[in-house]
């Protein structure tokens, strides 16, 4: 009830923000970001009202403040009896997890119009029902639902995906998506639009790489250049027949040149016999009166074809068995394969109407009446039983990853994306900034990515075949088996402190030959990488927080990721994962050392504990074998450094605040590195196995 109340006193906002806007081209238009930039906003405004204006609405917004933190203290605690609405009646939704689907179209209606009378864009507030003994499928079955429910309200032919922790930073941003989604040539075979997630609230020098770079601005630009990037669960426009599980549209081949007064035989038919098809296809339609249904254009789902509708009104699809007999089976299976959507979009005959409209829109003389009531059949809990949805139709089910998921399957069905980086940021959000919260969204991203491994949907194995590129394909195996190599970073990691630890060295002696090998492989990295960062314009200290948090990350979360996967895959047993609390304050950066107690902590912990004491011992053993010892140390040591030095971001976030790091934090870490220390003296590896008796020479002349 608290969102309820909430976007009524938004759309009552609006009323006048909007019109505010657009007069004076605003941006951001988020009013909180917007009132609360540090900028001159009086710069490129020539305007003589916009002074007064602005103060007008700035009082306007910090009033609406006040009654939105009003509905907040309200909502801390729930009476007794429940909450109840303005009107007296109880609120339907007091059970959270049994109730009614709801809907309340609060602008775009009749009435609703802004202070100078112009029309607003539609807000709706959509809660699906809820029943025990449904599987709802979190924000992936709340997706499809508001699908749907769009397809009946409005039925727009492109659709915008914001998390609900992004705001607008560039009004201008599906503009510039649409002009990718409605080019001539490329348009319709594009499935979305993906733009870059920037955040606010984030360190000057991002401590726990928080922005991502290497991600969003080398791998993702270069996914651009194949079939089109991932999609990464916000930041995204999508092309509405894309969800629907249709396949995109083929190119049509170019008509070789043909004459009239060339023979029959050449041409492939005389014109005789393509004016009797052009007749009979006119009798079809004139007979089963389905006005603009049947449609030279198709759309093929999974191989099959399927007319799309590009107007008229909406029709009963009971009706179109009738009157087919007599015709040929090309012309009565085009129009049989219309039974065949009840059964992958559900019993709502003005939802498969809109899926075959072409350019979107509602049919003309729909009654808004009916289409509510339409709406509301079509979030109910038992909707989607037995029909495709979650399979393939809209957001997949199965993963907590189900944005991967559902670009991965239009990408298989051969549509490709488009990365769209526009000058100013076109979405912004907040990030976790503490450490804590933030290797928890890294667990829940890998945790995601192991399921998807271990499902149908493999990438290694599913669709081939199919559309899906080589160098695409490569680019989502790489998306699911990075959590797998925490494994081998585990054992790099702790290596070197085994080597300081046992005096033995890892690195084996290289011959010239091998030498030159090994050095061309390195220069080669280290090139590909600076034309990469020159590329792109990644800086080397993003690059290099980017780096530490990999192996941050590696070493816990991921490692983390991969167990718990196994167990629910294979065992059975599912693990919740936290919602990662996000940055309130973009300037105090107040909670970037408050320190939250979880057992992703202990891995790292240990490895700077062992490493640490590794050099100790080090250093101690050349101290007192003299000067010859210290050269092999120093090969030893660089690798016990570097170690540490990638994980110096987590052990400042480690020490919090003030220093102080939870006792029980250390008490594991140490106790796991003096179990692993005196485990690797007692059987070291290294040390040659001897047989029988030891001997040794007693010193005297026998």
């Amino acid at each position: 009830m608290l969102l309820f109340d909430s976007l009524a006193e938004t759309a009552e906002f609006a009323r006048r923000w909007v019109p505010f806007c657009k007069k004076y081209s605003v941006e951001p238009r988020a009013p909180d970001i917007y009132f609360n930039e540090k900028i001159d906003y009086l710069k490129d405004k020539v305007q003589p009202t916009f002074v007064k204006d602005r103060r007008a609405m700035k009082r306007e917004y910090e009033e609406f403040k006040v009654r939105i933190n009003a509905l907040v203290a309200k909502a801390q605690k729930k009476p007794e009896e429940g909450w109840v609405m303005q009107d007296g009646t109880p609120w339907p939704g007091n059970n959270t997890r049994d109730h009614p689907g709801m809907i309340q179209v609060y602008l775009g209606s009749e009435g609703a119009l802004d202070i100078e009378g112009k029309e607003l864009p539609r807000l709706v507030y959509v809660s699906r029902e809820k029943r025990p003994g449904y599987q709802h499928h979190k924000k992936a079955g709340a997706m499809n639902a508001l699908v749907r429910v769009a397809a009946v309200l409005t039925n727009a032919p492109f659709m915008l995906n914001l998390d609900c922790d992004h705001y607008l930073n560039n009004s201008k941003a599906v503009r510039e998506a649409m002009c990718f989604l409605m080019d001539p040539q490329i348009g319709k075979k594009l499935c979305y639009v993906q733009f870059p997630q920037r955040f606010d609230g984030i360190d000057r020098h991002d401590r726990y790489a928080n922005r991502n770079v290497v991600f969003f601005d080398i791998n993702m630009k270069g996914l651009d250049g194949i079939q089109g990037p991932v999609y990464v669960g916000t930041g995204t426009v999508f092309n509405r027949p894309a969800l629907y599980g249709y396949d995109p549209p083929v190119s049509e081949k170019r008509q070789k040149m043909t004459c009239d007064c060339w023979p029959s035989c050449c041409c492939g038919g005389s014109r005789k016999s393509k004016s009797k098809s052009k007749s009979k296809k006119k009798s079809i339609k004139a007979l089963l009166g389905l006005g603009g249904l049947y449609s030279k254009k198709k759309k093929t789902m999974n191989g099959k074809n399927y007319t799309r509708k590009p107007s008229g009104p909406v029709f009963d699809l009971e009706e179109i068995e009738e009157g087919l007999e007599g015709y040929d089976e090309l012309e009565k299976s085009s129009l049989m394969s219309q039974k065949n959507f009840e059964k992958r979009f559900g019993q709502s005959p003005v939802f498969i109407a809109s899926t075959l409209k072409e350019d979107g829109g509602l049919p003309e003389g729909t009654n808004p009446t009916t289409l509510i009531k339409e709406a509301i059949h079509v979030i109910s809990c038992g909707y989607e039983e037995k029909t495709d949805w979650g399979k393939e139709i809209g957001w997949i089910y199965g993963s907590v990853t189900e944005d991967i998921l559902t670009g991965f399957k239009m990408h298989c069905r051969g549509w490709r994306s488009v990365y769209c980086c526009p000058k100013r940021a076109a979405f912004k959000g907040s990030a976790p900034i503490n450490l804590s919260d933030r290797l928890h969204q890294v667990l829940r991203w890998a945790l995601g990515s192991v399921e998807i491994f271990m499902s149908r949907h493999c990438p290694l194995w599913y669709a081939w075949g199919g559309k899906l590129k080589w160098l695409e394909r490569l680019a989502y195996i790489n998306t699911i088996v990075y959590p797998f190599t925490s494994i081998a970073l585990l054992a790099y990691c702790t290596l070197p402190a085994v080597c300081l630890l046992t005096g033995k060295f890892i690195v084996p002696t290289l011959n010239n030959f091998a030498s030159i090998w090994f050095m061309a492989l390195f220069i080669s990295i280290i090139a590909t990488s600076v034309l990469e960062l020159r590329w792109s314009g990644v800086s080397i200290e993003a690059w290099w927080r980017n780096e530490q948090f990999w192996v941050i990350g590696g070493v816990s979360a991921h490692l983390f990721a991969v167990f718990q996967g196994l167990l629910k895959v294979l065992a059975g047993v599912d693990t919740n994962f936290t919602v990662t609390s996000k940055a309130a304050d973009d300037a105090e950066f107040g909670e970037l050392y408050l320190f939250k107690w979880t057992t992703l902590l202990i891995p790292p912990t240990t490895l700077i504990i062992l490493n640490m004491v590794g050099v100790v011992a080090g250093v101690s053993d050349a101290i007192n074998n003299g000067y010859g010892s210290w050269g092999p140390l120093f090969g030893k040591l660089f690798f016990a450094f570097w170690v540490i030095v990638h994980l110096y971001p987590f052990l400042k976030g480690l020490m919090g605040r003030q220093n102080r790091t939870p006792t029980i934090v250390v008490l594991w870490s140490i106790l796991l590195a003096s179990i692993f220390s005196l485990v690797w003296v007692r059987i070291d590896p290294f040390l040659p196995k001897q047989k029988g008796p030891i001997l040794k020479q007693c010193g005297v002349e026998c």
